[in-house]
């Protein structure tokens, strides 16, 4: 891609636009892997945080899949204390799937990072998904043949059982978050996954690569699904309701 010194970092101010909306009050707890996008997402929200007075957790789940992986959680334990930002490990035990090993890590991810803000309280899960995450889950569920929903691919906010996960990032390019960390010196690390052309993942981000502004085509469509999607349920729901307060009036009578 471009070379990412080109990129602006993304500064304090234009966080909290995109970040104080979403969470008003409360804890809030961000998933950190270590790579760049959510490196540079926990380094914002630590700092917005600290502004707003409000409590952090970083959260690193260790998959346990790679020899290194304890060390690598480790190293971004240390990275982050070094900020003064608290962080916790949570690891993925017991046996792993021999197939479907992506979908199974991000089903574990999730189940653990939502089990520690349900356990401790926390309402908020920031997640880092930007930009260029949103054109590829969109070219992927355009590609399996997904209705306008799936092509509104992910939503800023998501209310899983009691938790919300927030994606303030979406309409922001993996490129400004890269920056962000260069802005400050500060190193990453690479996951070899990002690169295996064997997920399909993968594969859509290289052919997103090719053609430079699809990504922000793709990313556009998203918004305006999405809006789309907000419009119907909204609608449906007004339906609702008022086929609901029509049988009560019968129930009166």
């Amino acid at each position: 891609g471009p070379d990412p010194i080109s990129a602006s970092p993304l500064e304090a101010a234009e966080f909290s636009c995109l970040l104080s909306p979403l969470a008003p009050s409360g804890p809030i707890a961000v998933a950190v892997s270590g790579g760049a996008d959510s490196l540079a997402a926990c380094l914002l929200t630590a700092a917005w945080a600290r502004t707003e007075g409000r409590a952090l957790t970083a959260l690193t789940v260790d998959h346990g899949l790679r020899p290194d992986s304890a060390a690598e959680a480790a190293h971004v334990g240390a990275w982050l204390a070094a900020q003064g930002i608290v962080h916790v490990i949570l690891n993925w035990t017991g046996p792993k799937p021999v197939t479907g090993i992506q979908a199974a890590a991000r089903k574990a991810r999730y189940d653990l990072l939502l089990g520690w803000c349900r356990q401790h309280g926390v309402r908020d899960l920031m997640l880092a998904h930007h930009r260029d995450d949103q054109a590829e889950t969109v070219l992927l569920r355009a590609s399996q043949g997904s209705g306008p929903d799936g092509r509104a691919g992910m939503a800023a906010i998501v209310e899983r059982g009691g938790v919300r996960l927030l994606r303030p990032l979406l309409a922001v390019p993996r490129d400004r978050l890269r920056a962000t960390l260069i802005a400050r010196k500060q190193p990453w690390v690479e996951d070899p996954s990002n690169h295996n052309p064997r997920f399909a993942r993968v594969r859509a981000r290289r052919a997103l690569a090719s053609v430079p502004p699809a990504a922000a085509t793709l990313a556009h469509q998203a918004q305006v699904q999405g809006a789309l999607r907000a419009q119907r349920d909204a609608e449906v729901g007004e339906l609702v309701s008022r086929s609901e307060e029509h049988t009560s009036e019968l129930q009166s009578h």
